[in-house]
């Protein structure tokens, strides 16, 4: 007895509604719409031509875009699988199968199923669940993409493999005009309310340092377009920044402390070189996709395309907060390591806890701070015990994993003498902090008391910035105590008041109090 399957039956009387075995299993794929030439030819020749199957390796470009692009420039309809949704229910895949492919048949389409990451970890899982869908699809366009290479364990054919790399600047101007036009058209923006007045290019340099797949570049303009909205007013790049950082996932901030930047350049007081570093670190950062990527400046050895900075100075010149600096000025948050979250005593788990840090770093686009950085990355000794053998694994670890890490991270240490000269030659970035001197601490001490205190007229700032030689750290805490005395007094901060939190700060640091450095004013200071 033949039986017609009923998508058959309805297939030949008109209906295209589906097979309702693949209801909740099918998803809405889009183009890319900036694919490259070169890269859609090469697709279409080979998802196609209806003959084998073709996965797609991710290198920071849009697979699924370019997928459906070249299915549609051979002329076929996509069907696109939800790895998720396959994940949900392993037991159901051999019915999906058959019904993914007889659906297939029918319309003369191509399937396409990814991203492969969110098929079940489990390899013995997720390899019955591909190896399924290659049986029943066999002979037909099949398509699959993530950021992993093919197993030859997943299917008893090896598919041809295409890397997509990631898109040229014009591209990705191209991939958030388009991104930015079509949010507001489902969101019923206006014009005015759309790309903005500086254009979609000026907003996609605004966060070139980020890295994002096509989701979180969609979801990002759809919540930008709703934000600027909301005021009747053009898309901004902070409105862009905003969406952008909350595309990150939450995996980092369990790893480190999460730290929102509100300072930016005009809040440093450093000197020209120094501040000529930090430039250069933005500037590597926001352009590293095009030089090491395109013109591939750093090629072989598995080496990866992250931005590794060193801050180097005494404690209070500034390191902490130009690290929070750049990642305003990229748009980005800061993430700063908790050491005691790192540091294991057994062995290994050191190392374990920050390959865990550096892989969500690696996916989430911010800049991490390694605060006092030479607890972990110290110099390797001579070998006289065990002790010194792990500690050595440690260091010997760590140089292994900055050379393959496609983050931006910063490390900040009291003692730069400490670091093995290893790291050194994998620095990208070297700032060096030196004491400020009387010009800078002049300007420290004004930036740090802001202009919301009122000041006396005895108050001498040259003078404080002349006689005490004191970090920024130091001076902004000694603005703080000045402002508490003031407030307890209830008239404006005076001279008295200032010197005094000084002499605090000078106790604090173990100091002495010398009448040489305090003047006319030790005779105040030794009356508190």
């Amino acid at each position: 007895v033949l039986t017609v399957p009923d998508r058959v039956t309805a297939h030949l009387l008109g209906d295209s509604a589906p097979d309702p075995l693949l209801t909740g299993v099918l998803g809405r794929p889009s183009a890319d719409p900036a694919v490259d030439p070169a890269e859609l030819r090469r697709a279409a020749a080979a998802a196609g031509t209806g003959t084998g199957h073709v996965h797609l390796r991710s290198r920071g470009g849009d697979p699924e875009g370019l997928a459906v692009a070249a299915l549609r420039a051979g002329g076929l309809p996509p069907l696109a699988l939800d790895p998720a949704a396959l994940s949900r229910d392993p037991r159901g895949v051999p019915g999906i199968a058959r019904a993914v492919a007889r659906e297939a048949r029918l319309l003369g389409a191509g399937v396409l199923l990814g991203p492969l990451e969110e098929l079940p970890d489990r390899p013995d899982e997720r390899a019955g669940i591909l190896r399924t869908l290659c049986d029943a699809l066999r002979g037909l366009p099949f398509v699959t993409h993530g950021t992993g290479g093919w197993e030859p364990a997943w299917a008893a054919d090896t598919p041809v493999t295409l890397t997509v790399a990631a898109p040229a600047p014009e591209r990705q101007v191209a991939r958030w005009r388009h991104a930015l036009e079509r949010a507001g058209e489902q969101h019923g923006a206006r014009g005015d309310e759309g790309v903005g007045g500086d254009g979609a290019e000026a907003l996609a340099r605004s966060v070139a340092a980020h890295r994002l797949d096509a989701g979180q570049l969609r979801r990002a303009a759809g919540t930008a377009v709703r934000t600027a909205a909301l005021d009747g007013r053009p898309v901004s790049p902070d409105d862009l920044r905003t969406a952008v950082r909350a595309q990150n996932g939450a995996g980092l901030a369990r790893l480190a402390r999460r730290v929102e930047p509100a300072v930016g350049w005009d809040d440093l007081v450093l000197p020209a070189p120094t501040h000529r570093s930090l430039r250069e670190l933005a500037v590597r950062a926001r352009h590293r996709e095009q030089v090491l990527g395109q013109w591939g400046m750093r090629p072989g050895g598995g080496r990866g395309r992250g931005v590794i900075a060193l801050f180097a100075g005494s404690s209070g010149t500034g390191k902490t907060m130009s690290a929070e600096v750049v990642a305003a000025d990229l748009g980005m948050d800061l993430y700063v390591v908790d050491l005691s979250t790192v540091v294991d005593k057994y062995v290994g788990e050191t190392e374990k806890n920050l390959e865990r840090i550096f892989t969500e770093a690696s996916a989430v686009n911010a800049v991490l701070l390694f605060d006092e950085a030479d607890a972990i990355f110290g110099k390797r000794s001579e070998v006289k015990d065990a002790h010194d053998r792990h500690a050595n694994m440690e260091s010997a670890y760590l140089l292994q994993r900055m050379e393959s890490f496609d983050g931006i991270a910063v490390l900040t240490t009291n003692l730069r003498a400490n670091l093995d000269e290893a790291f050194t030659r994998r620095l990208d970035v070297i700032a060096d902090f030196p004491v400020p001197d009387a010009d800078q601490r002049l300007a420290l001490w004004d930036r740090c008391l802001g202009d919301r205190v009122p000041r006396g007229d005895d108050l001498d700032l040259r003078f404080c910035a002349d006689r005490f030689d004191l970090a920024g750290g130091s001076i902004r805490a000694c603005a703080v105590t000045a402002a508490y005395l003031a407030a307890e007094s209830g008239g404006p901060l005076t001279m008295a008041q200032a010197v005094t939190a000084v002499a605090q700060e000078y106790r604090k640091l173990g100091r002495l109090v010398l009448e040489g450095e305090f003047g006319p004013y030790v005779a105040q200071v030794t009356r508190v």
